[in-house]
């Protein structure tokens, strides 16, 4: 996507929906021909090897996910600051809006990638889950995919937030954090457990992102009390 199509639709309020899932096939792509290359290169079958080379797919899969997003950042603020200089007058979208379209954009693919991994495990033929486990297996999977999505939607916020306000450690936090979730199940074979601390990670990541969107425990009673007049105002012109 070129730094023009992204000013189109930054100006015409469309906030470059299909962007964000194309940086993530790509981020996907790279982190997949790295992969390959280094396992074509050891070309041994050894099970230590095999879950050193897990560890290592993890941990560059991760670590690419998050440059493209960086990336993606950089792309959008350019853009967003060549919308200004051609038309001062138009009002670009906020950088929170963003932020919240590029983590659902993330999320939705890393989704769908999730959901036809585990359809091929469920065909076979072979161990089914990386601890041979089906039912648990399946369960894990759907519980997860939903965790990861909105896990992306977090940490997009934050991360725009963190890049916004040149709050590196914040980087640093959505990187630790991603890392871990991904390398759970690598970490311990108790699924439970494993769905748990990623609930937990979701939770904190949720509870963040809202106050850095500009939230507060006062705007969170009104909205649901139902006393929020800009919420209640907002849904009665929509109508």
């Amino acid at each position: 996507m070129t730094l023009c199509a992204v000013k189109s639709q930054l100006a015409s309020g469309e906030t470059a929906r299909p962007g964000q899932a194309f940086f993530w096939l790509v981020s996907l792509l790279f982190s997949s021909l790295i992969w390959f290359t280094t396992a074509t290169l050891i070309g041994n079958k050894d099970e230590p090897r095999e879950k050193y080379l897990l560890i290592f797919g993890v941990l560059i899969s991760v670590l690419i996910q998050e440059m493209f997003r960086f990336a993606y950042y950089k792309l959008l603020k350019k853009a967003s600051e060549g919308l200004k200089i051609i038309n001062p007058y138009e009002k670009a979208p906020s950088m929170r809006l963003l932020a919240y379209v590029s983590g659902l954009g993330f999320g939705i693919m890393s989704g769908v990638f999730s959901f036809v991994n585990t359809l091929s495990d469920s065909l076979g033929p072979g161990t089914v889950g990386i601890h041979g486990d089906p039912p648990q297996f399946f369960l894990n999977s759907a519980f997860m995919t939903l965790v990861i999505t909105l896990l992306h939607v977090f940490w997009g916020i934050v991360f725009f937030d963190g890049c916004e306000k040149k709050k590196w450690y914040t980087l640093l936090v959505v990187l630790l954090s991603h890392l871990l979730v991904s390398a759970l199940t690598l970490i311990s074979p108790h699924y439970g457990l494993n769905l748990v601390l990623a609930y937990v990670i979701m939770v904190l990541m949720g509870v963040w992102a809202f106050f850095v969107s500009g939230g507060s425990c006062r705007s969170l009673k009104l909205c649901l009390l139902c006393q929020d007049k800009d919420f209640l105002l907002f849904n009665q012109r929509a109508r």
